[in-house]
């Protein structure tokens, strides 16, 4: 699969079952030249068959490779991004919750929602955009969120994009990652004011903000719950010292981007 396929798939789920309002962020940034997408980003669980790797495989047969590794100590996760050889194409960021420095209660959940996995399901791409791979319970599900609001939004949403991010450096109507924010802010998008509204500086040749996430209807045993979905992220890259742009990420913004989805 090409990555522009792969990447339309995950847009089209993204904003049907994850992040609805997505599209009219789209449409109030789009000026005359498509929108860049600088990444998106993924969520899964240490746990075989789900981790990292087997999220990162689509997009290795797709061309891409391995660049920067990142670990969150206080949310328990590490993280992977990956580059295509083509700079038009959006980096990939794929996190992982490490299962096992979390409670017995949240490790148990765990392992009865990956026993229902079909293994046979993750060979191909198409398991990235297809939702929950388990049934869950509305009461395990607020459990997990007591302790890790990732877990939770895993459990809840299970496969899908996370967030897709709009490249700041291409619009010209505004140059500031903060006057995205405002001009989102007026149309009435609230935004992820967790360390600051814009996380990271040019110093670290990296800027970031998002909206709040959606809040989106989730079938459960017990029935329907609404709860946080995905949000849209803009990234604003500065030049390194040979003139490039920075490609990597930043642990310390993306530890609150992270935010953008608690309740």
């Amino acid at each position: 699969m090409t990555p522009d396929v792969l990447f339309q798939s995950l847009w089209n789920d993204y904003i049907q079952r994850l992040c609805p309002s997505a599209e009219q962020v789209h449409h109030l940034l789009q000026e005359d030249e498509p929108l860049i997408n600088d990444h998106i980003a993924l969520r899964t669980f240490n746990v075989a068959p789900l981790g990292i790797a087997t999220l990162a495989q689509p997009f290795l047969d797709a061309g891409y490779k391995p660049c920067g590794d990142y670990e969150f100590e206080s949310k328990k996760l590490v993280a992977k991004h990956f580059e295509h050889p083509d700079p038009k194409q959006p980096k990939v960021f794929i996190s992982e919750l490490k299962v096992n420095e979390c409670s017995d209660e949240l490790q148990e959940i765990v392992a009865k929602l990956v026993a229902q996995v079909d293994s046979n399901k993750l060979s191909g791409p198409d398991f990235l955009y297809g939702g929950r791979l388990w049934d869950l319970s509305f009461a395990d599900y607020q459990v997990l969120a007591k302790e890790s609001e990732y877990a939770s939004w895993l459990a809840a949403h299970g496969y899908g994009a996370n967030h897709f991010t709009v490249s700041v450096n291409q619009i010209n109507a505004f140059s500031e990652v903060k006057d995205v924010n405002d001009h989102l802010r007026e149309s009435g998008f609230s935004i992820n004011e967790f360390g600051g509204e814009v996380k990271g500086s040019p110093e670290v040749l990296l800027e970031q903000s998002s909206t709040m996430a959606d809040k989106v209807p989730v079938q459960f045993t017990e029935g329907s719950e609404i709860v946080p979905g995905g949000f849209y992220e803009f990234a604003k890259r500065y030049p390194m010292s040979n003139g490039d742009l920075y490609p990597g990420f930043v642990a310390a913004s993306a530890d609150k981007i992270f935010e953008s989805t608690n309740g």
